[in-house]
């Protein structure tokens, strides 16, 4: 299994929750761009947080220095984000594909995170509870449906929120795989009780 986490936006706990599928599957990680803080990166956060042994991170296609919108970090870099250049890992374990900030941040001059997703992978969107998470989450749902792209389920980052949760299921007609709640701090005991909560209902995506 082939699982993309998408994000309604930046910071909404994408890399939580991308460790949270990485320990509950036991798969591998993937982060294809990473813009930024490279020295404390995505892959390291998975990588302290996730208590298989067998974990292995894949290298960024991507790795620019600025923390930015990935098409200005590259064009500080001097580069150009090429799509033909990003290839997926080759591996017999299941594998988690985080993406970066929201799915219509742009690569270059005509690509977007979303053209990261390939026909096999499974998106998972995070969405997090703040004032108009609801329109964004939907919004996001909704242009996942205008390019064809199924969404397999959708996690909710932030204490309980009955009403918003309910409104958005109903709408998007998604299952809930899980809640991540406003935790004072993830480590790997944190991660490992969310990974055996969701782990059901990851390995019937």
């Amino acid at each position: 299994m082939k699982i993309f986490v998408a994000g309604i936006g930046t910071d909404v706990g994408k890399t939580v929750a991308s460790a949270i599928i990485t320990q509950a599957l036991e798969a591998d990680y993937w982060k294809p761009i990473q813009a930024g803080d490279l020295d404390n990166s995505d892959s390291h956060k998975i990588k302290i947080r996730v208590a298989n042994p067998k974990l292995k991170i894949h290298p960024n296609a991507y790795a620019l220095n600025t923390p930015a919108s990935p098409h200005l970090a590259a064009t500080i870099d001097n580069v150009v984000i090429d799509l033909k250049k990003i290839v997926e890992p080759l591996t017999d374990n299941h594998l988690v594909i985080e993406g970066a900030g929201g799915i219509l941040v742009p690569l270059n001059e005509s690509d977007y995170v979303i053209d990261l997703i390939k026909p096999d992978y499974k998106v998972v969107v995070v969405s997090r509870h703040y004032l108009g998470s609801i329109n964004h989450t939907l919004m996001t749902l909704e242009l996942f449906k205008t390019r064809n792209i199924k969404v397999a389920g959708i996690i909710f980052s932030g204490d309980e929120n009955p009403s918003t949760e309910t409104i958005i299921l109903n709408k998007s007609n998604l299952q809930m795989i899980g809640r991540i709640e406003n935790e004072p701090y993830f480590d790997e005991n944190v991660i490992s009780y969310y990974a055996d909560k969701f782990r059901d209902h990851l390995l019937k995506l």
